[in-house]
């Protein structure tokens, strides 16, 4: 863990911040004796006041475990990423096992630009209890940004399963599903936002198309979109889409986050070596983390291979956009895009042969299939379970059902053990349970008498078997 912590003692932090936050028309006033006179004071945000009685309690507490991951949660929220690693780290050191300040620290490395520690750390907050139903759409991107296409939709629809109306989360699905080349997923996934206007997912659908190599479109709907001048900018990075890595069209779709020329198609080494060990689909995620000599798999670009006529060519374009914009304004790809957050002019027309976004019709792979009268329910639905353990054995979870029911019997004595395939090993499941908060009701009471445990909330069509 990097050793980034505050330099300030944490007394005058929270002193600084309460002297910073106070009435300055009653400091004034008491400075000078002046008479009051009228001032304009803007008030602070829930994230400020939260960060200043963590701070003003760390003043008194200076060891609160609950307080520090207080304060990095609110210096997070307020966009201070070294203040909410510096106490998510002296949370950890005070109770490394603290499932909160794990689960903080995964979403610092995120936003910091390092998935690979990202993942790690969300793997490290799971098992120490963490609620995963809260963090799953970050944990997909973290999947997705180093190619885990696979296991990043898995965590997206198990937050979906909980938080239907999640739009961001819906977006990162339709990319990841682009990404792994599922052009009627990624197209029904986008759908009911588009048909509001959602600008955001228009974005989504013009990286989308990019990265499944529908160039001609993804710049229509660019065009359509955009001013012309930012357009033009844009073009160069919608036709180099579709040869970057995977991770490289998560972050760039994501995350605005482009490679140099140098580096389109290829990754950093730890993320080659997991996106490998995703494709073969066989080592535990700790072993994912470890070097494995030269990756393997369709996917992995040769080092020394020597670039095509027509590679050549949008390398050049591409360079040549990023030193216009270095001459001009620092420019990067997802300010290309940050028109699409802003309202659409109504007066402005589509041009000949341009898309036509106002009036969103059933994408031509849903036109060309029967619509069912009535979709089936799902053989598996989502459900809201308690995971109790993990192993590999499953014999060994049904001794370890049999104690606990025996120490618990009011809890679990009249339930049923169940399992899961988790990567190569089983969760041990109690429930379903009706609600979310049932489960966690549970929880509550497990721990009370001993137990660590936490809820799990299965995707729809995960297959979950009663334990003989």
């Amino acid at each position: 863990m990097p050793a980034c912590y505050l330099v300030l003692p944490l007394a005058i932090a929270a002193a600084t911040l309460s002297a910073s936050l106070a009435d300055p028309l009653a400091a004034q006033q008491t400075a000078s004796g002046a008479t009051s006179r009228e001032v304009v004071q803007s008030f602070p945000t829930p994230e400020v006041e939260r960060l200043r009685a963590a701070l003003q309690r760390l003043a008194t507490e200076a060891e609160s475990v609950d307080a520090l991951v207080d304060a990095g949660d609110a210096s997070l929220a307020v966009g201070d990423l070294e203040a909410s690693l510096g106490f998510f780290g002296r949370a950890l050191e005070l109770s490394p096992e603290n499932a909160r300040a794990k689960l903080g620290l995964a979403s610092v490395y995120l936003r910091s630009r390092r998935p690979v520690e990202a993942l790690q750390m969300f793997a490290e907050a799971e098992r120490a209890g963490a609620l995963t139903d809260a963090f799953f759409g970050d944990l997909g991107l973290v999947q997705d940004l180093v190619g885990n296409n696979a296991q990043a939709q898995q965590s997206y629809r198990t937050m979906l399963a909980t938080k239907p109306g999640d739009d961001e989360t819906r977006r990162r699905l339709a990319i990841s599903l682009a990404i792994s080349g599922d052009r009627a997923g990624f197209e029904a996934a986008l759908l009911p936002m588009l048909q509001r206007q959602d600008l955001a997912a228009h974005r989504a659908r013009a990286f989308g198309l990019a990265i499944l190599g529908d160039i001609k479109e993804a710049t229509a709907l660019a065009n359509r979109l955009m001013p012309p001048d930012l357009a033009s900018r844009m073009a160069p990075y919608l036709d180099c889409m579709p040869r970057l890595t995977r991770a490289q069209q998560a972050a760039a779709a994501n995350l605005g986050i482009f490679p140099s020329a140098a580096e389109i198609g290829r990754d950093d080494p730890r993320i080659a070596r997991l996106a490998s060990s995703a494709d073969r689909s066989a080592a535990k995620a700790d072993d994912r983390l470890a070097p494995r000599g030269t990756p393997l798999g369709e996917r992995t670009t040769p080092t020394r291979a020597r670039p095509t006529t027509q590679q050549s060519e949008a390398s050049s374009r591409l360079a040549q956009v990023s030193r216009e914009q270095a001459t001009a304004r620092p420019s990067s790809v997802s300010e290309a895009f940050i028109e699409l957050a802003g309202p659409v002019s109504a007066a402005r027309k589509p041009g000949e042969g341009a898309v036509d976004i106002t009036a969103i019709e059933i994408p031509r792979e849903s036109r060309e299939r029967p619509k069912p009268a009535k979709p089936a329910p799902p053989a598996h639905p989502s459900r809201h379970w308690v995971q109790l353990a993990t192993g590999r054995d499953r014999d060994a979870l049904s001794f370890d059902w049999r104690r606990m029911a025996r120490k618990a019997p009011d809890l679990l004595g009249k339930r049923s053990p169940y399992v899961v395939r988790w990567g190569q090993a089983n969760r041990l499941l109690a429930g379903p349970f009706p609600t979310q908060d049932a489960a966690r009701e549970m929880v509550r009471a497990l721990r009370q008498q001993g137990f660590d445990s936490f809820t799990y909330t299965s995707p729809t069509g995960e297959k979950i078997i009663e334990l003989k």
